[in-house]
């Protein structure tokens, strides 16, 4: 490609894409300074990292977007990298997708449920969690003091609609709202209550709950104090579950990555009055050519682009060269402050050393597993030149099939297969249009 010349490039703070032959959009990236940064790239090619060689050879054109802060060239940095989803840029393997608990609060009557991703507007998320059975005995448990709904939609319209409720409503894990047992204000006041409890408040209810069952013993209530006994016990059965590793109410996210040279492995605990009430881990694909600090950088934009519940603190294993910016869009996110550091001593390092194992444990079983893959997929290359008689291994293969619809629709798909893995970011699909609409002319 032909570079731009510097003087038509900007010396402020701005996002810009590198753009193939066919004008897709193959790498996003900021710059503070976008002169500087953008020159860097058409220095000498023997003294470019071979990434960033790769990348240059690859491109055919760049362009940018001139901003007027640098938290502002986070946000559309981030969007153009969910938009394009950019080749050149760092890819995140993860084998699973977290389960989390999602309470509908933008319905007249709210429905908690368990789902898979955390998206939808109008809808409070708890988690993630590592397990789904996990999450599934805690619902049950939380639903014995907090009986909100926790049917399908479908459901609840014929319980509507036939004026009986299913049978969570005869056995006192659902308040039947569809049947008008429970009026909205007092539906909503429980749904505040699950939510405040699922968020860490649960010394408090629990507090409550033993004072109303002394009251209820006391005047010699003992069924409503057996009643209010099991309810104290579900929601300590729920907490104990959980891990304290904070005495205080500490509400904090704690990220550790580490590193080897071409990938690295990451895990985040997630912390929320002092105790662990989620974690996940992940592996990162180094293919830029970034610092510590900027791959840190990635994981953090994966972890909080759409991300509700942005605790008060996030604990860091690599110090950021841009905190402060981070700093800013956090707290524009949550509406509060919000800090990001590294910490030096206490519970709180330990709990990122023991994050920091964790991670070291999640890259070192990826690099076992894919050191397997790598010998299963060579012998599975080598028996298909074998058979096709060819004289060499297929790296790549290209799978194209077409389908003609009632002898004019003509419709193909393409996909690809690098050393015996699915390529998907190469997958096409394509609508042709020809005079004879049939499979082989297509």
């Amino acid at each position: 490609m032909t570079p731009p010349r510097p003087r038509d490039i900007p010396t402020v703070p701005g996002v810009y894409r590198f753009r193939d032959a066919h004008g897709r959009v193959i790498y996003v990236g900021k710059a503070t300074n976008l002169r500087s940064r953008l020159s860097s790239y058409f220095a000498a090619p023997e003294t470019l990292h071979s990434r960033t060689r790769s990348l240059v050879e690859t491109a055919l054109s760049v362009d940018w977007v001139v901003v007027g802060t640098e938290v502002e060239a986070l946000t559309l940095e981030f969007a153009w990298i969910k938009e394009f989803d950019p080749r050149f840029n760092v890819r995140f393997r993860d084998d699973k997708t977290y389960p989390y608990l999602a309470v509908t609060v933008g319905e007249e009557y709210p429905r908690v449920s368990v789902v898979r991703e955390a998206k939808r507007k109008g809808t409070r998320y708890f988690g993630p969690y590592a397990h789904a059975w996990a999450i599934r005995d805690t619902l049950d448990q939380v639903l014995k003091v907090f009986p909100i709904r926790s049917c399908r939609d479908g459901v609840y319209r014929r319980a509507k609609q036939v004026g009986r409720p299913c049978l969570l409503g005869y056995i006192g894990k659902c308040s039947a709202p569809c049947v008008d047992r429970i009026s909205p204000a007092d539906y909503r006041v429980l749904v505040n209550d699950f939510c405040s409890f699922m968020a860490g408040q649960g010394e408090s209810f629990i507090r409550d709950l033993e004072r109303s069952m002394l009251a209820a013993s006391k005047s010699q209530s003992y069924e409503e104090a057996g009643r209010l006994r099991d309810r104290v016990g579900a929601l300590r059965a729920v907490m104990e579950r959980n891990s304290v590793v904070f005495a205080d109410s500490t509400d904090a996210d704690v990220v550790a990555m580490v590193e080897d040279t071409f990938e690295a492995g990451v895990q985040i605990f997630h912390v929320r009055d002092g105790r662990i009430r989620g974690e996940r881990g992940f592996i990162l694909e180094k293919s830029e050519e970034l610092t510590s600090s900027g791959y840190l950088e990635r994981v953090l934009q994966r972890i909080y682009d759409d991300e509700i519940d942005i605790p008060r603190e996030v604990l860091i294993s690599v110090g950021l060269e841009s905190n402060s910016v981070w700093e800013s869009w956090l707290t524009q996110k949550r509406g509060s402050s919000v800090s990001v550091r590294v910490p030096q001593r206490g519970d709180k390092r330990a709990l990122m050393e023991t994050a920091a194992a964790n991670a070291q444990q999640t890259l070192t079983l990826h690099k076992l597993k894919r050191s397997s893959d790598i010998t299963s997929r060579s012998k599975a290359l080598q028996e298909l030149k074998e058979a096709l008689g060819l004289a060499d291994a297929p790296l790549r293969i290209e799978c194209i099939d077409i389908s003609t619809l009632q002898g004019q629709d003509t419709v193909a798909s393409l996909v690809v297969f690098e050393d015996a893995l699915p390529k998907k970011r190469d997958y096409r699909s394509f609508i042709i249009k020809t005079v004879t609409a049939d499979d082989t002319g297509a």
